[in-house]
């Protein structure tokens, strides 16, 4: 089976490169990866931590020597991790955002849960479909909170890069006598933490760390239900050492990139614009690694064809929901229309890309563009 998927690589190739548009006049040399809000890549720090956690085999929770081992590296990155983030409360280690998010809002001890619209799907399925949705404004930034619940509102908008004013939105809530809990998974390690929020979870894959890490940082564990035998019995299930050594080693690495991130996008933001396209939220404060962009009267599903053809990766929305044909409901919430939001792609940057990249992407986008009007 591997080898007829071999012999017809090159027949799959010669077919794909003939959806490249027209007029493209550099063509990268190699694929271009512009998907780093889905998952970035893993840094070499965090690399080698990680076999370090390899080595350090031992169960955290054992009693004998290597397991007191284990435990003492556990502990450190704890420590290592708080500091990074600038955070003085709890640290609950868990498996990524997804599952932070399942502590947080299944085992608050508010009396209800109320939501943004713009919410990552991953806290829209724990919340339910009868959770209240909080009034946003065209950018899909919140206007209004409620009343004495807990909060749930992304820090950084994961298709938009939107950032919502959390200190403002804290005092309001906390006022209310409400908590406030904040998906970070796009801000940690590159914006500073919403540290008036009472909870934050975080995700190691999107600031350079593995796949399969992450943290609920909690204010005061009298917040939530214990549930388990692990993470002070908040959490149960062994801990991934290796994974969380990563973690910490990746926060580590610090976020001077971002200001050559705010720069590129700047350019691709004039770029598209020149172009014909449309910014999502252009005049909303928005990270510099994400944006969203419409190119009328091409699909995204269209665009990210040719777009793949052309060796540069992108998606449509969120990665968890890219592959699917249903229209954005963050783009529903900020008021766009079906047919124009069926016409966006998202774009974001990390901490490898350059004005290449940027380059390549502007000169298919216009050759795509100019395919379409031909």
């Amino acid at each position: 089976m591997k080898e007829r998927l071999y012999r017809t690589e090159p027949q799959f190739r010669n077919k794909m490169s003939r959806l490249v548009p027209e007029g493209i006049s550099h063509p990268p040399a190699k694929r271009i990866y512009l998907d780093h809000a889905a998952t970035t890549t893993l840094c070499d720090a965090a690399r080698d931590a990680v076999l370090e956690g390899w080595r350090i085999w031992a169960n955290p929770s054992s009693p004998h020597a290597e397991g007191r081992a284990a435990r003492a590296a556990l502990e450190d990155a704890r420590a290592r991790i708080k500091r990074a983030l600038g955070w003085d409360g709890e640290v609950i280690f868990t498996s990524g955002a997804s599952e932070a998010i399942a502590i947080a809002l299944r085992q608050s001890k508010a009396r209800q849960v109320v939501v943004s619209p713009t919410e990552h799907d991953a806290v829209l399925r724990v919340a339910g479909a009868e959770a209240e949705r909080l009034p946003v404004d065209k950018h899909g930034r919140v206007t209004e909170v409620s009343n004495d619940a807990l909060h749930a509102i992304q820090h950084v908008n994961n298709e938009t890069g939107v950032v919502q004013p959390i200190s403002v939105l804290a005092n309001h809530v906390h006022a209310a006598g409400g908590w406030l809990f904040c998906d970070c998974a796009q801000s940690a390690g590159k914006l500073d933490l919403p540290v008036a929020a009472d909870m934050i979870a975080i995700s190691a894959h999107k600031f350079g760390g593995p796949p399969g890490v992450g943290a609920l940082l909690v204010r005061d564990l009298a917040l939530i239900h214990p549930s388990g035998g692990q993470e002070q019995g908040y959490r149960g299930g062994t801990e991934n050492l290796p994974g969380i050594l990563g973690m910490a080693a990746a926060l580590e690495q610090g976020r001077d990139w971002m200001e050559r991130a705010a720069e590129l996008r700047a350019m691709l933001d004039d770029a598209i614009l020149a172009a014909g396209g449309e910014i999502v939220a252009a005049q909303a404060e928005r990270i510099p690694t994400i944006a969203s962009y419409r190119m009328p009267d091409v699909s995204a599903r269209a665009q990210l064809i040719r777009f793949d053809a052309a060796d540069i990766a992108i998606s449509a929305g969120a990665a968890c929901s890219s592959g699917t044909l249903k229209t954005s409901p963050v783009l529903k919430a900020l008021g766009w229309a079906d047919d124009r939001a069926d016409e966006v792609i998202r774009v974001s940057f990390g901490s490898q890309t350059n004005e290449a990249d940027v380059l390549a992407f502007v000169d298919c986008w216009r050759g795509i563009a100019k395919a379409k009007a031909a």
